[in-house]
């Protein structure tokens, strides 16, 4: 680790159509906080950085993107793939190993179909949900040794597998873990744990912000909802176990 003084202090680190946007919309009213308008730098998931050569140069092109900051404001940015794209834990410790990082977790069945619904309405999946869920393995394998940034549907609702290997860098004092549905229902409350994570005084949150909301031409087959139920059942005991909350409502929505 360098002794160089890393500019960007924090990040919102997932999970993809968690509620990023609208966090960060909401973090960067408070006075001494800075994040870029332009949301998802995507630099610790860049894999056309020489991650192993002399990052200096990469590292200078990121901070510029805070320039405007002022000195007492703490930077950060929102990019929900660095806890899902496997060595970005790694690549941020490594710029900065006293980084906060701050996590929206959402119902893993409704951030699939909502994951979907936006690829779909890109024109970047052709197939309906329930075939690219069936076809997610397969076309995944494509992308190897990476991850696949647009079909990984089902596999970004791993939560615990991804909060393992961030905890294997960071102390858990550094992360900050909240549910979308906490961010949807108690805005002011949510946003003051965040600020106190930070070490800030408690900001207003002013008027409510909903951002980047999905347009569902149809809602979820029922026969989808079965399957990410069996598939993620498992999974949701897990991360009970994990952060010592009960999830049992996202199994029942």
């Amino acid at each position: 680790m360098n002794a160089r003084k890393p500019r960007v202090h924090f990040l919102i680190a997932g999970v993809q159509k968690g509620g990023t946007t609208a966090l960060a919309q909401y973090l960067n009213r408070h006075p001494d906080l800075w994040i870029p308008t332009r949301k998802e730098l995507h630099f610790f998931d860049d894999e056309s950085i020489n991650w192993a050569g002399n990052l200096a140069y990469h590292y200078h092109h990121y901070e510029a993107q805070f320039e405007p900051a002022f000195e007492r404001q703490l930077c950060g940015e929102a990019t929900p793939i660095y806890t899902y794209w496997w060595p970005a834990m790694s690549r941020i410790w490594h710029y900065n190993n006293q980084m906060r990082l701050i996590i929206i977790l959402r119902n893993p069945i409704d951030r699939a179909y909502s994951h979907w619904t936006m690829e779909y309405n890109r024109h970047l999946d052709i197939r309906d949900f329930e075939s690219a869920l069936e076809l997610e393995p397969e076309r995944c394998r494509l992308a190897l040794p990476h991850q696949h940034r647009i079909f990984s549907y089902i596999s970004r609702g791993y939560y615990s597998e991804q909060l393992r290997r961030l905890w294997t860098f960071f102390p858990r004092q550094h992360t900050l873990i909240i549910l979308q549905e906490e961010l949807r229902s108690a805005p002011s409350l949510t946003l003051s744990k965040i600020h106190r994570f930070l070490g800030l005084d408690e900001g207003s949150t002013g008027i409510e912000v909903r951002a980047n909301m999905n347009s569902y031409a149809s809602q979820m087959s029922e026969k989808a909802r079965e399957l990410l139920k069996k598939i993620f059942t498992p999974e949701i005991a897990q991360l009970e176990l994990m952060l010592k909350k009960s999830l049992r409502h996202w199994l029942s929505e």
